[in-house]
């Protein structure tokens, strides 16, 4: 009996044990996902560019002489005012690398009035003021070089330099002599021929650029700009140059895009695993 309780103890035991082990389900966890590497265009370190801009600029000239034939000496005008205008301009350019890169560019200066007076005696007073009105254009060259200071995402911002030369030309200036005081009583209107000529030009830089694509770029920026002084207007009297102008000053701001030919350079991007989801029971 003794033999048989402890058989009986010990199936029951063992199916207790058996349904307990059924009963205990074993999780299942998927394995994680990994992407492989993802190629996209991106722009390239180096290589050719066309660039494009207009702008729009605030002149001041620092002042402008006339030669008094009479004494022989040169007189400053009493007022000297110079109006804003436009600009336009292309130019080609190298990317030297991630940081520096250079170009040439070609800028045509749309019509700046110019507005100046000067006193002293004339034909019909001894006080008398002149009125001077003429006006300016121009085109110039500069060879300009670049430093891209920071990066952020698709913006880039940059400061840089040029130099070069700018040919102005003045548009003959209608001079105008009243009585100070009497603006009905005035010497008969002269036109004094413009001059025209190369001025040494430099130019400082700074602004920000947007990749539009990975070979276009839209450009905003200030360029400062400064024209040497140089002959102004003709002598009525003489041969030569009988006014002179000092240094033009010029603020600019200015917007424009750049395209580069060095095509597009491709950048792997990680991508992260897939989460790894809670556990499944299965």
């Amino acid at each position: 009996m003794r033999k048989l309780f402890l058989a009986g103890a010990a199936m029951l035991i063992a199916g207790v044990s058996v349904a307990g082990a059924a009963d205990i389900s074993v999780p299942y966890v998927d394995p994680p996902m990994y992407e492989p590497p993802v190629s996209q265009p991106v722009a390239s370190a180096g290589g050719w560019y066309l660039r494009g801009d207009v702008g729009y600029s605030w002149n001041k000239m620092k002042g402008a002489e006339f030669f008094q034939g009479g004494l022989g000496t040169y007189a400053p005008f009493t007022t000297t005012s110079l109006r804003s205008s436009y600009s336009v301009g292309v130019g080609v350019g190298y990317q030297i690398n991630h940081r520096l890169r250079t170009d040439v560019t070609f800028d045509y200066f749309g019509k700046a009035k110019f507005r100046g007076s000067t006193t002293g005696s004339c034909g019909v007073a001894t006080a008398c003021t002149s009125t001077d009105l003429t006006s300016i254009t121009g085109y110039g060259l500069l060879a300009n070089a670049y430093v891209d200071l920071y990066k952020k995402g698709r913006f880039t911002f940059y400061a840089g330099g040029g130099v070069g030369g700018t040919r102005v030309k003045w548009d003959d200036l209608n001079n105008t002599s009243c009585q100070t005081g009497n603006s009905a009583n005035c010497d008969p209107s002269f036109n004094h021929g413009g001059a025209a000529g190369w001025r040494f030009t430099y130019a400082l830089m700074a602004g920000a650029s947007v990749d539009v694509t990975c070979n276009l770029k839209a450009d905003v920026g200030y360029r400062y700009r400064h024209i040497a002084g140089g002959a102004m207007f003709k002598s009525l009297t003489s041969a030569g140059y009988q006014g002179y102008h000092k240094g033009i000053s010029s603020h600019e701001v200015r917007g424009g895009l750049r395209y580069g030919f060095n095509g597009c350079a491709q950048e792997e991007v990680y991508i992260e695993p897939a989460p790894i989801m809670p556990a499944v029971y299965k």
